[in-house]
């Protein structure tokens, strides 16, 4: 029996506003021995591709438009034969990095994409970028928050498309009224809890302020 969520860092650039800097992302492959999703086709299709070996791919789930997480997703998706999931509010964004290509399906609010006997709840997010969205397995105990939510804080919110106060909104809302023991596995960087984030909201409040 494999485990039901695999884990690769990539690596690559971001890009936005006439800037470009280096980053690592974390792709995410939720499933079992015979299907699973790609959340956040990064940087590296061979490597995603290697980590999904003979499965089948339900779906290339997006968790936002932002280039490091979508700049695979097509690729990834000719080659198992999978639909992009994306919230239809992310266009924006998904048509600086892809004018020529659509997304094949929708993510939205309270929607479950259910694989390998895994139930992923998809919770509208928006605040990092107008349609960011996160994927909760009640099953697992995990959250997978793309770039909403860190280990010590919420994502940036000072480029484009992008909102402090609604990320707040939405971190406060949606996110910390899941169970504390729930793992928050991010877009970038190390996993943290809803329990270890939950005291701190106040402290990101006055620093945003």
């Amino acid at each position: 029996m494999m485990a039901p969520i695999d884990h690769l860092v990539t690596s690559g650039t971001f890009s936005l506003d006439g800037g470009t800097w280096d980053v690592d992302n974390n792709v995410w492959i939720v499933g079992d021995e015979n299907e699973v999703v790609v959340i956040d086709a990064a940087h590296d299709a061979d490597a995603i591709a290697a980590a999904v070996g003979g499965r089948t791919v339900k779906a290339v789930v997006c968790t936002h438009a932002h280039d490091d997480h979508v700049n695979q997703a097509p690729a990834l998706a000719d080659r198992f034969s999978a639909p992009i999931l994306l919230n239809p509010n992310e266009s924006v964004l998904w048509d600086m990095t892809w004018p020529d290509r659509r997304p094949d399906g929708e993510l939205a609010d309270g929607q479950v994409i259910t694989v390998g006997g895994i139930e992923l709840r998809v919770l509208q997010t928006p605040g990092h970028s107008p349609g960011s969205s996160c994927l909760y397995s009640a099953e697992l105990g995990t959250v997978f928050s793309g770039d909403t939510l860190f280990q010590g804080g919420p994502g940036a919110t000072g480029r484009s498309y992008s909102s402090f106060d609604t990320i707040i909104e939405s971190i406060r809302t949606t996110l910390l009224t899941l169970p504390g023991a729930t793992t928050v596995r991010t877009g970038h960087g190390d996993s943290t809890s809803i329990g270890d984030e939950l005291p701190h909201l106040e402290e990101w409040i006055a620093k945003g302020s």
